[in-house]
């Protein structure tokens, strides 16, 4: 086994004097590292798990250079959708909404009352909004949140536990550059971004487009499959289903045109 490694320069985070006599811009890093880490979790997926001051140099240019990764965290595409449409509906102050996704998503039981869920959310979201710019934090939102949620009958999602605590960090390490920095002002504009990308019509085309790819694969077997459906609806059941995946393979197929036609009027 070989282990490669590399020398890199640059001026660690903790050392505000050196960072102040290279004329860095402190409060530019600060925001640079939170849209930077929200960036790396909700476009990638993949994140650093131990961003604090001494995995985190600053470049000459001003970029970010982070060392050690022993620590990474995943989150799955469907996930990231989940919790960018729960941030967004904090931040706008859409508590009804937030609850509508956390039952859309099957994370809380369907007997438990939506109406009730939005209130328990609203008594976590509306606090933060009341408090000093300097004191907001989505770290500790996201912890008040599965506390509600867990009361709701949510289970705990281990994925996102490394995501509470190093957000954690990442607050810790912006505010130590900049005490004033508002979270929200800060998340909002890569949040929003992300949601237009990966929500709205633009992720619906490019969807349908996926979907007809995987489905044309199966574009010269189309007419026998639907010939096949048809004689077994007109023979009864006595015909036996020798390809069940075969109506299910049309209904995809339907469902793709149609999201295609959807995404392409938007």
């Amino acid at each position: 086994r070989v282990l490669t490694l590399d020398w890199l320069d640059g001026i660690p985070l903790s050392d505000l004097d050196a960072l102040d006599r290279a004329g860095h811009d402190r409060v530019r890093l600060a925001q640079k590292v939170m849209s930077t880490f929200l960036s790396h979790a909700l476009r990638d997926g993949y994140f650093h798990g131990d961003m604090h001051q001494g995995n985190i140099l600053v470049a000459k240019n001003g970029d970010l250079v982070a060392l050690d990764f022993g620590i990474m965290g995943r989150i799955d595409a469907y996930t990231r959708r989940v919790y960018a449409e729960i941030l967004i509906g904090f931040i706008r102050r859409d508590y009804r909404r937030v609850a509508e996704v956390h039952f859309e998503a099957g994370y809380v039981p369907k007997d438990r009352d939506v109406n009730e869920f939005a209130q328990a959310l609203r008594a976590v979201g509306e606090p933060i909004f009341g408090i000093e710019a300097s004191r907001i934090s989505m770290a500790r939102l996201l912890s008040h949140l599965f506390e509600v949620t867990e009361r709701f009958g949510m289970e705990t999602r281990t994925e996102l536990l490394l995501l509470q605590r190093t957000m954690v960090v990442v607050e810790g390490v912006a505010r130590s550059l900049d005490p004033h920095m508002n979270i929200w002002n800060v998340a909002r504009p890569t949040v929003e971004r992300y949601i237009s990308e990966n929500i709205g019509p633009k992720a619906i085309l490019r969807e349908a487009f996926q979907t007809l790819q995987v489905l044309g694969r199966f574009g010269p077997k189309l007419p026998e499959i639907a010939e096949d459906i048809l004689a077994r609806q007109t023979q009864g059941p006595a015909v036996p289903d020798r390809r069940p995946w075969l109506g299910r393979a049309l209904l995809l197929a339907a469902a793709a045109v149609v999201g295609f036609g959807v995404g392409f009027l938007f």
